[in-house]
């Protein structure tokens, strides 16, 4: 069954990341940020934040870290592997498609036309939709949706043009798919881009009933001489990090996996927080849009990063030439409780967390020193907080001072 909707509207010492990026990252030229060949492989362009260098993630995220709590018995800390999502395996698939499809990787897909490239990219909201269905929040899962792809296409400086979504489920429940995709038009309007249209999918015996998947995906245009594509950036320069609402859509096979171990039902109150576990985890996903092409337009972006699955330590280093890394400043932004209660209650592992979740960051712009002044002088004036985070390093990978 189909259905077509409307159109709408710096410190003391640092300490090495236990990871670093790999040879492989992006580090594209005017030249070959696109080919129509690239345009099927939009789906995949994400998918590169999880690549990074084989043996030492294996030494920092593989290996059995065991803590022993107040009663002396042994806890082993939990990972994203743990949790059934293989980073390693998704990094070997990429690589793979790359010899298909070379020059993939960039948070959005670019294609050529006339003056100008169309910026498209596809994403999902995962398993975050178990916890929807577990706490009956339905009508912000939609802005997820539209979050996790306009903030990809707005990294290459593109304004959304029109997204398109696609909701699948056993039986078809009216009231529960009209909240959601009333999540989808909300999310529309916050990245001021147009909700195209929709395929509703009704498959008896192939989803659980009351449950649902969703996935969609964001069209952009951003002018040739206008695209944010990294190339000029250079050591020195600094690194601004726009804040999250919380785990946005990454990462919650780990956070069920935590949310069991900890004994609490997403009822229960967040830790020292007036929150439920629930509403902390649900709070859906900043959409950056309109923040984002504020600041570009008044000049001095040079490169982009949409902090999803990989974290500061995967996604940062995917915008730089290769060369450059980052020196991530630890205490310099106010880390959401709930970050902080995952971590203790998973037992997990620091460069574990930066690997996994964005930790309170969701979206980090690389600017030349004079525009981060200007920045931070007026969005900390305005509505919007903003923190310098960091810099640009000469060497690869990420190391936190």
């Amino acid at each position: 069954m189909k259905a077509s909707y409307g159109a709408t509207a710096e410190l003391v010492r640092c300490l090495p990341a236990s990871i670093k990026a790999s040879d492989q990252n992006p580090n594209f030229s005017k030249s070959n940020l696109c080919k129509p060949t690239f345009s099927s492989f939009c789906k995949t362009t994400r998918t590169l934040s999880m690549v990074a260098d084989e043996t030492s993630t294996k030494k920092a995220l593989n290996r059995a870290s065991v803590i022993s709590n107040s009663k002396n018995e042994a806890i082993e800390s939990m990972t994203y592997k743990d949790a059934g999502v293989d980073i390693d395996a998704g990094s070997e698939l990429v690589r793979r498609i790359a010899k298909m499809a070379p020059g993939i990787g960039g948070f959005g897909g670019l294609f050529p036309l006339g003056d100008s490239y169309l910026v498209a990219g596809t994403d999902g909201v995962g398993t975050k939709l178990k916890l929807a269905f577990e706490t009956g929040i339905h009508d912000t899962i939609g802005i997820d949706l539209v979050a996790m792809s306009v903030n990809d296409i707005v990294t290459s400086g593109a304004k959304p043009l029109f997204f398109l979504d696609y909701f699948a489920t056993s039986h078809l429940d009216v009231d529960l798919a009209e909240k959601v995709i009333k999540g989808i038009v909300d999310g529309c309007q916050q990245s001021d881009c147009a909700l195209l249209g929709g395929e509703t999918a009704e498959m008896p015996d192939f989803y659980a009933d009351g449950e649902y998947d969703l996935s969609g995906f964001a069209v952009g245009i951003v002018k040739k001489d206008s695209v944010i594509d990294g190339i000029n950036i250079v050591a020195g320069d600094v690194l601004i990090g726009l804040p999250s609402s919380g785990v946005h859509s990454n990462g919650f096979s780990l956070v069920r996996r935590v949310l069991a171990r900890s004994g609490l039902s997403l009822k229960d109150q967040l830790p020292g927080e007036p929150t439920t576990l629930g509403e902390a985890l649900m709070a859906p996903t900043v959409i950056y849009v309109k923040q984002v092409l504020n600041i570009i337009g008044k000049g001095g972006v040079k490169g982009i990063a949409h902090i999803t699955g990989g974290g500061f330590t995967d996604n940062i280093p995917r915008v730089f030439p290769k060369g450059l890394g980052a020196k991530i400043y630890k205490d310099s932004w106010d880390v959401p409780a709930v970050f902080k209660w995952i971590q203790k209650a998973g037992r997990i592992e620091v460069a574990e967390m930066n690997r996994t979740f964005n930790m309170g960051i969701g979206m980090v712009l690389v600017v030349s020193p004079e525009a981060a002044l200007r920045i931070l002088g007026e969005e900390r004036h305005g509505s919007n907080l903003v923190y310098r985070i960091g810099e640009v390093v000469s060497g690869e990978g990420v190391t936190y001072c």
